[in-house]
């Protein structure tokens, strides 16, 4: 290969917003082109928790898709693709199962973390911990030597290096062990001030229109502190700020959070700057999106080469694995 191998997937649980824009699809973009990229849709993944009502996972892979394309990738560059179309997936899963140590897959720290997060599923079920072995096939299965992730996801990382070092060690070199490519992944706040994410119901959504993202933005939490509109305010307290940090110029941020300080501006003002500069960088995203929305032969087709493709070299890493352990037809 001329150049590096890329993996990441995005989970298809609902709606994309801002925060995976800023968070993941951005930086697929820039790395398009340096590197041999496989991005999926991740709906395996999606019934980990959604197992009991999978009737929204088709509409999200298509907003997944849609959203994909519509902030800049291209399927001429790199090989967008879904997960459940490609079985081999499923079967490399399945052989790692039999040479991974239960606590491994307990001590995945999001394991209980989201178990004791998420209080209106039952996540007490192998699916769910099983998930980190499962995405360990995922970047195995195309022997990606990069997985884009911030800094506190690199142990999240390290399991599976720890899996391809065991079956190496019990069948022979077959799996390099994946680095982390490190990426900025901005603290994205919701609309309320914390995380933005689904499970808050907190967010900016890429398929909002111009006026949900303006009302949204308009009624955000903002610094507590600045209840009168002269009453001076910590600009680092307020949620808004933090979004200025992300879309706003240097410029901005220094006026705005001066103007926050002073009391030189009001909170409808510098939520005013902020609207301006999301709407800069949605626009051109909400007409990509129309184009793709209105052309669905379309998007078949590209997901459809893309898992093509993929399977062709999930099929080369399956060949080598099953000779390997020793499975293979006796004729």
């Amino acid at each position: 290969m001329s150049k590096k191998r890329v993996l990441s997937g995005i989970q298809p649980s609902g709606k994309l917003h801002i925060g995976n824009l800023v968070g993941a699809l951005q930086n697929w973009v820039k790395i398009q082109d340096d590197y041999e990229c496989y991005y999926f849709i991740a709906d395996w993944h999606a019934l980990t928790s959604q197992y009991s009502d999978t009737s929204q996972i088709k509409e999200s892979v298509k907003d997944v898709l849609v959203n994909c394309l519509a902030a800049g990738l291209d399927p001429e560059k790199v090989t967008i693709f879904q997960q459940s179309r490609v079985l081999e997936h499923a079967e490399l899963h399945l052989l790692l199962s039999m040479i991974t140590p239960l606590g491994w897959l307990e001590r995945v720290p999001s394991f209980k973390e989201k178990q004791l997060e998420v209080k209106d599923k039952d996540l007490n079920t192998y699916g769910f911990l099983g998930y980190p072995l499962l995405q360990s096939a995922d970047i195995m299965m195309y022997r990606a030597h990069y997985v884009p992730v911030g800094v506190d996801q690199v142990p999240h990382l390290e399991i599976t290096r720890e899996i391809a070092r065991r079956f190496n060690n019990f069948y022979g070199e077959v799996f390099p062990e994946p680095d982390a490519l490190l990426t900025q992944f901005p603290k994205v706040p919701g609309v309320d001030g914390r995380k933005m994410s689904k499970t808050y119901g907190n967010c900016i959504y890429l398929s909002d229109s111009p006026q949900e993202v303006e009302q949204k933005i308009r009624t955000m939490t903002t610094d507590p502190q600045r209840i009168k509109r002269t009453d001076k305010g910590d600009p680092e307290l307020s949620p808004v700020f933090q979004l200025h940090k992300i879309f706003s110029s240097n410029d901005e941020q220094v006026e705005v959070a001066e103007g926050c300080r002073t009391a030189g501006i009001g909170c409808i003002d510098c939520k005013k700057v902020l609207i301006k500069n999301l709407m800069t960088v949605l626009e051109p995203i909400w007409e990509r999106r129309l184009e793709l929305l209105n052309h669905p032969d379309r998007l078949e087709e590209i997901i459809s080469a893309g898992s093509q493709k993929a399977k062709e070299a999930a099929s080369i890493t399956m060949s080598q694995v099953r000779k390997s352990i020793g499975l293979f037809n006796l004729m």
